[in-house]
């Protein structure tokens, strides 16, 4: 599937080899690039500021020979578009009449489309441009003649992708980004996707984590991506140094960047999510409430297509791939799940709570969350009554790690068995005890659930529901079961990062208990409502049943998070879990989750209160609204034509 059909765009910034002055050598270098470009199937290339010339040029500019050159290099990289239908955006100098301007020129597909130039002219330090250059503030002219065409010319240029409509471009020149309200603020909020800004920052010690905040943090602001292209280490060392730092991010995130310090020529490519970043735009009321211009001039252009997606796709998007931002993560997640539940017993003047131990990882987190809340309130973990309720799955390695992992960590312990009761149910409403079907299942869950409701009115407590995320986007909780509590400490955290958590507490503040827990983090997921094999085993596995939780994670971020459609959402999980599961797999698994998605939302629609945690939440009170009647069929036909 080509990356228009997914919303995407594949982009390049460039930081060419450089010679100051030597247009000729500058412009091979740059047409160089186009060229290798094209080869990886790269839609919209940049380069630097005044790469044509180099921006260290200084009085040269004043140079006819020098600007002449420089047009005449425009118009031969404009033809290298044509012939290998693609789009550059390249700096030079343009005069007009007695003014000149620091320009950036927009070429597609053999024409020059718009010629933007530089807003905010610096002109302190090393800065020296208002010698030589104007600001776009003093123009007067909208257009200008190159090559015996008209060329639209102004700052208020975007341009618009006749085949990709989201993908609409604005361009700022280097200081501009650094100015209080950069012009792609405007651009952004009059439709531009893409912001694009070619530079020539210098080096100095701690500039380059300055330059990519900026990036970084402009492209969140803004919704949109961002390009950058620095100038190289070729440009003129007189005074300072280049280094040629190019970057890509879009809403936030670096995608790509380049070596610096490089005297060849530095590219890099990253698949830009246009589908995305329109998305996050309709959903954000900041956003489209602000303010907007309608002075822009739109130009259509044409952009080419890329067969094969090259983004590198995360199997966890929950989880950090770094694994020093995997701890810091792991930190805030213990402090917001202790902070809202002591908020919580706070409120209520209430030193006591229940919760149902089983030895699975969900209340095993959940228990190590509730002991860092009494700590933080300095109560007595002897008020975290942890019950333990055996029952016919139940086996002896779990009974034993729940037992031994609430005793060592100084919590009272009690263990009911709900046999009996079950049992006693069954007979009074006529239940076949060998009939183990989702009757057989559910019945424990309840009453396990009225277990701890009892326990807590006894204690004078709340009962902390032990439920995760991943579970209430499934429905894999028995209505009026596991599903209800007084709190649900951990409503806001995925299956993938519950596992994450657990290891984190037994490598620092559990590790006296570490052993325990990574013995509990190798048990299979699993209810145990079902009778264990002959050798004590359990059988009951949920991912045999309703597939693995780290596809299913995946679906949930790429569906709630993203709004992506069935189709993207499979092509970026053939792509993640390549090797790992077949895409008929993932076709299975994908229908599933739908399916299962939509059916089970009366669950979601009534969920008890829980803390928030990371962008993916499903409480019908803060993040997900969604009718409990609504239909898949549109989700699944999708899924089916793939």
């Amino acid at each position: 599937m080509n990356l228009l059909s997914l919303g995407m765009v594949r982009v390049g910034v460039c930081s060419p080899e450089l010679r100051v002055a030597d247009v000729e050598f500058n412009t091979q270098k740059i047409i160089e690039a186009l060229n290798q470009s094209s080869n990886d199937e790269c839609a919209v290339m940049v380069f630097p500021e005044l790469c044509i010339t180099g921006y260290s040029c200084a009085d040269l500019f004043y140079q006819p020979s020098l600007l002449q050159g420089a047009l005449r290099s425009l118009i031969l990289i404009a033809e290298q578009t044509r012939v290998l239908k693609c789009t550059a955006v390249v700096g030079l100098p343009i005069a007009i009449g007695g003014t000149l301007y620091n320009t950036a020129a927009f070429v597609s597909f053999g024409n020059i489309l718009g010629i933007i130039p530089k807003t905010f002219l610096p002109n302190t330090n090393e800065f020296y441009e208002e010698r030589w250059f104007s600001s776009a503030f003093d123009c007067t002219v909208d257009s200008i003649i190159i090559d015996r065409k008209v060329v639209p010319f102004g700052s208020n240029l975007l341009f618009q992708a006749e085949n990709v409509p989201d993908c609409i471009i604005g361009i700022e020149i280097c200081e501009d980004l650094w100015s209080v309200i950069p012009p792609s603020c405007n651009q952004a909020l009059s439709g531009a996707t893409v912001l694009i800004n070619p530079s020539a920052s210098d080096e100095l010690l701690s500039k380059y984590d300055y330059r990519r905040g900026l990036v970084q943090s402009q492209s969140a602001r803004c919704l949109a991506a961002y390009l950058y292209a620095g100038a190289g280490a070729g440009e003129s060392t007189t005074d300072v140094v280049f280094g040629g730092h190019s970057l890509i991010a879009e809403n936030g995130v670096i995608l790509s960047e380049t070596e610096r310090f490089e005297f060849s020529t530095q590219i890099v490519y990253a698949d830009i999510d246009i589908l995305r970043l329109t998305n996050e735009r309709r959903r954000n009321n900041t956003f489209t409430a602000s303010n907007r211009t309608n002075d822009f001039r739109i130009i259509p252009f044409t952009i080419n297509d890329s067969s094969l997606l090259k983004r590198s796709i995360s199997q966890s998007p929950f989880v950090p791939q770094n694994s020093a931002d995997r701890t810091q993560r792991c930190r805030e997640i213990f402090a917001l799940q202790s902070t809202g539940l002591a908020k919580r017993l706070r409120h209520i003047g209430c030193s006591s709570v229940v919760m149902g131990i089983s030895g699975g990882l969900d209340s095993t987190l959940a228990l190590l969350a509730i002991i860092k809340t009494f700590d933080k309130l300095g109560l007595d973990r002897r008020g975290i009554i942890a019950i333990s309720m055996p029952g016919f799955g139940t086996t002896s390695r779990t009974q034993s790690n729940a037992e031994t992992l609430a005793v060592s960590l100084g919590v009272t312990l009690r263990i009911i068995s709900i046999t009996d009761a079950v049992r006693q149910h069954f007979n009074d409403i006529g239940h076949d005890e060998t009939n183990q079907n989702i009757l057989y299942e559910n019945a424990q869950a309840r009453e396990r659930t009225q277990i701890l409701m009892d326990s807590a009115h006894q204690t004078n407590a709340i009962v902390v529901g032990t439920g995760d995320l991943s579970e209430l986007a499934l429905g894999w909780c028995t209505y009026n079961g596991d599903h209800i509590s007084m709190y649900g400490i951990n409503s806001g955290i995925p299956k993938t990062l519950v596992r994450y958590l657990v290891e984190y507490a037994a490598d620092t503040d559990f590790n006296s208990v570490g052993t325990i827990l990574q013995d509990i983090l190798a048990t299979p997921v699993s209810p145990e409502l079902l009778p264990p094999d002959t050798n004590g085993r359990i059988t009951q596995k949920t991912e045999e049943t309703i597939g693995e939780y780290i596809l299913h994670d995946f679906f949930l971020y790429y569906t709630i998070r993203l709004s992506f459609p069935p189709k993207k959402i499979y092509v970026f999980a053939c792509k993640a879990f390549d090797g790992e599961f077949t895409p008929t797999e993932i076709k299975k698994w994908l229908r599933v989750f739908y399916q299962r998605f939509f059916s089970q939302q009366f669950k979601r629609s009534c969920l008890p209160d829980g803390v928030k945690i990371g962008s993916v939440a499903l409480s019908p009170r803060g993040d997900w609204r969604m009718p409990s009647d609504a239909s898949v069929a549109l989700w699944l036909k999708e899924i089916d034509e793939l």
